[in-house]
C-alpha cells in the first residue's frame, strides 16, 4: 500500500470523500488516505491528523515525499484537535480503529465538528456503538459499505447531518446493509452467531445464577435476531 495504491479498506473508504472536498484524517497514520484523494483530485485540501510522534513523523515524510506540503497539513495532536477553525474541514474520516474509540475521539471534541458535513467512519469493530452514538447526535446514515480484505471484514459508515430512526436490528446490522445482504454481510454474522452460539452451549452445564440468565437471554435474543436478518 502507498500514495497512489490503496488498501482495498482505503479505497473503499476514500470513494465516499466528496469531491472538492476540504477533509481532515483522523489516525493518518503515514498519510496514504490525504495524499491518495490530493493525487486524485478529489478531496481540494487535507488535514491529516496523528496523536502519535511516530506515525507523525511518518506522515510527514510522507507528504514531502509526495510533494503535497501545499496541499496538506500533518498536524500532532490528539484526535478532532488537529482540526483548525481557519481550516474550514467539511468531511472527516475516522479509520482502522474500534467502534469505541471512534466515538470517544467524536464525543472529546465535538466543538470541532461544526462546520463538519459528512462524516466517514470505518470501525475495525463494533460498528453498533457509531449507530447509537449517530442517533443520540443527530446524524443519518447516508451510506454503510461492508467488505473482506485479508480474512478480515470490516464496515463503512457515512453520515450526514440529519434525524433517522433505527430498529434494534438495524442499529446492530446497519440498514442499508441488512437490505443489501453481501456476501461479506452474510459470512460475518453466520461467524458472529456460531461464536454466540458456542458460548450458549458452554453456559449450559454452569450454575443458573441470575447472570448466568441474562447472559442466556442476551445471546438467544441475538441469535434471533440474525436468524430474522438472513
Amino acid at each position: 500500500m502507498n500514495a497512489q495504491k490503496l488498501s482495498k479498506r482505503l479505497e473503499a473508504v476514500a470513494k465516499f470523500v466528496p469531491t472538492g472536498a476540504v477533509m481532515a484524517d483522523i489516525g493518518s497514520d503515514h498519510a496514504y488516505l490525504p495524499c491518495y484523494l490530493i493525487h486524485k483530485g478529489t478531496a481540494s485540501y487535507a488535514i491529516a491528523g496523528e496523536v502519535v510522534k511516530g506515525p507523525y513523523e511518518s506522515a510527514v515524510g510522507q507528504v514531502q515525499k509526495e510533494n503535497l506540503t501545499e496541499k496538506i497539513t500533518v498536524r500532532l495532536a490528539d484526535g478532532l484537535a488537529a482540526i483548525e477553525e481557519a481550516d474550514h474541514v467539511d468531511t472527516v474520516t475516522i479509520a482502522g480503529m474500534g467502534g469505541p474509540l471512534i466515538v470517544s475521539i467524536l464525543e472529546k471534541h465535538p466543538e470541532k465538528l461544526q462546520g463538519v458535513t459528512r462524516l466517514i467512519l470505518q470501525p475495525n469493530i463494533h460498528a453498533k456503538v457509531i449507530r447509537e452514538w449517530a442517533l443520540a447526535h443527530q446524524w443519518a446514515i447516508l451510506d454503510e459499505e461492508i467488505l473482506e480484505e485479508d480474512d478480515k471484514i470490516y464496515e463503512i459508515l457515512v453520515l450526514q447531518r440529519g434525524q433517522m430512526e433505527l430498529s434494534t436490528a438495524e442499529i446492530l446490522f446497519g440498514p442499508k446493509l441488512s437490505l443489501r445482504k453481501s456476501p461479506a454481510f452474510t459470512k460475518k454474522w453466520l461467524r458472529e452467531k456460531d461464536n454466540w452460539q458456542r458460548v450458549l452451549q458452554s453456559i449450559e452445564g454452569a450454575e443458573q445464577t441470575p447472570e448466568i440468565e441474562e447472559k442466556r437471554a442476551e445471546l438467544t435474543a441475538l441469535i434471533h435476531l440474525v436468524e430474522g436478518v438472513l
